[in-house]
């Protein structure tokens, strides 16, 4: 296989294993406190970063000595609490409903790179992200009679995860990629360890072999995704998380017995179709800068 096909393929593999992670997320979400589940895969993913930073060129030292330490421990604080909305949306609002909010994440770090970062956002860019956010709208729904206030819950998760993105970006201009991992991991369990443990709860047997699969897929996400983005730019794997969206409402439809309503697939057809957008122009303008380490939702 060509670099290239290698890379896809792992892009692929990753955005498949991340879709399985979040339908196993909402199965466990509607039984167990969101922030101990977050907890117990916080403690694989931040070992998981701790192996890869003693093998990394600059060793375990290296990948710990940054330029902008509160600003790395406060982006793997964020991803925490990011994570633990994540799963309660799963379970409260829905797989495919959270989803295609996420949808909405490249548009909201579009917004935020010019008031954070000093980008400058041209008319194409500020037309693709009013046509997605009306796109927003239709999958909401606000002027139906039966509106759920739920509905805030993902949006305040695309939000968070927006922010996350924009600070990764911010890091990145004096940190290494393996610095920003570190911490995404390390800094995230650390925070949530803190009030993890209040939450604990008795898991029964089966549903800890649910837990062991949900932190071997985190895992090897992970590693799939960084081989993606170590052989392909940034604007190819970038759109990838968009495969995502759509397996996971698969899998909340014939899984979970969700309903996806016209608004949902036409919003979220307009959400996705926005947003490739806005990647490839970023991409055009060379303003790509390293992609976040994960797709929302996802520690």
């Amino acid at each position: 296989m060509t670099p290239r096909s290698t890379g896809l393929l792992c892009a692929l593999s990753a955005v498949t294993i991340f879709s399985v992670q979040d339908g196993i997320s909402k199965h466990l979400g509607t039984a167990y406190p969101p922030i101990f589940i977050t907890m117990i895969r916080y403690w694989a993913f931040a070992g998981f970063a701790l192996l890869l930073a003693s093998r990394s060129p600059a060793g375990l030292k290296g990948a710990v000595s940054a330029n902008r330490l509160w600003l790395q421990i406060a982006r793997g604080v964020l991803l925490a609490v990011q994570i633990v909305i994540s799963i309660f949306s799963f379970s409260r609002v829905g797989l495919a409903a959270s989803h295609t909010i996420f949808a909405a994440t490249p548009l909201v770090v579009a917004c935020l790179s010019v008031p954070l970062l000093g980008e400058k956002v041209g008319w194409r860019r500020w037309t693709a992200i009013g046509i997605g956010f009306v796109g927003i709208l239709l999958i909401i729904n606000p002027l139906h009679a039966t509106f759920d206030t739920k509905i805030i819950v993902p949006i305040m998760a695309t939000l968070m995860f927006a922010l996350y993105s924009v600070m990764t970006r911010l890091a990145s201009r004096t940190d290494a990629a393996d610095t920003a991992f570190f911490y995404t991991g390390v800094a995230g369990a650390a925070a949530i360890t803190l009030v993890g443990p209040f939450y604990w709860t008795h898991i029964t047997f089966t549903d800890w072999f649910w837990m062991l699969v949900l932190c071997i897929t985190g895992m090897s996400g992970h590693y799939l995704l960084i081989r993606a983005f170590g052989l392909l730019d940034a604007v190819v794997v970038q759109p990838m998380s968009y495969i995502q969206t759509v397996l996971v409402c698969l899998i909340g439809v014939f899984v979970f017995g969700e309903v996806m309503t016209f608004n949902m697939i036409a919003g979220g057809a307009i959400v996705i179709a926005a947003g490739i957008f806005t990647i490839w122009r970023e991409s055009r303008l060379g303003r790509l800068a390293p992609a976040a380490i994960d797709p929302p939702g996802t520690p």
